[in-house]
């Protein structure tokens, strides 16, 4: 029975530190930015995703900007959603975080969509991400790399919504009208 004990508390402990190394968070006054990860991008893929969660203490704040300089050409706000069998994306001016309010940037609704990749991005490997909002002011924050099939939207988040026109993207280039 000791043996059995020892081997679950053992087994318990891995898988904390585990989830502990990989969960990583920022702040920025009353807003605080979690887990900000990427999935890796194949080779002579020229565009990717970064994806975190947002929650607000203070009073109605908005993500404005993203900057991944160091590793992109370009970097723009958008959300995508499905009309049917179609991936629809589109470019957004902001995020709305209000105030007490959670929202989750995650495959498949809102996320920080950076263009011109300057290398693949691997596994294991991070980068800088600068992030601008209206009221908090700027924050760079790290973000990790992780496998393809990374996702995080498990993680509690409160309800998103599209502020947004309806200016329909159906491809992952980026909105040349800036």
């Amino acid at each position: 029975m000791n043996k059995l004990l020892t081997t679950v508390f053992a087994t318990l402990c891995l898988g904390a530190a585990a989830f502990t190394a990989q969960a990583h968070g920022f702040k920025l006054g009353e807003i605080t930015i979690g887990h900000p990860y990427a999935r890796s991008t194949a080779p002579g893929q020229p565009n990717g995703g970064a994806f975190l969660s947002l929650e607000n203490r203070g009073a109605d704040d908005k993500l404005v900007s993203a900057d991944a300089g160091p590793i992109a050409s370009r970097t723009e706000l958008h959300t995508m959603s499905m009309d049917g069998d179609v991936m629809r994306m589109r470019r957004v001016d902001d995020i709305a975080v209000g105030s007490g309010k959670a929202v989750a940037l995650k495959p498949g609704g809102y996320h920080v969509m950076m263009f011109g990749l300057k290398a693949p991005l691997k596994e294991g490997d991070t980068f800088p991400l600068k992030l601008h909002f209206e009221k908090a002011g700027d924050v760079t924050v790290t973000v990790n790399v992780e496998g393809p099939a990374a996702d995080h939207t498990k993680m509690p988040m409160g309800e998103m919504k599209s502020d947004g026109k309806p200016d329909m993207k159906s491809d992952m280039k980026p909105d040349m009208k800036h």
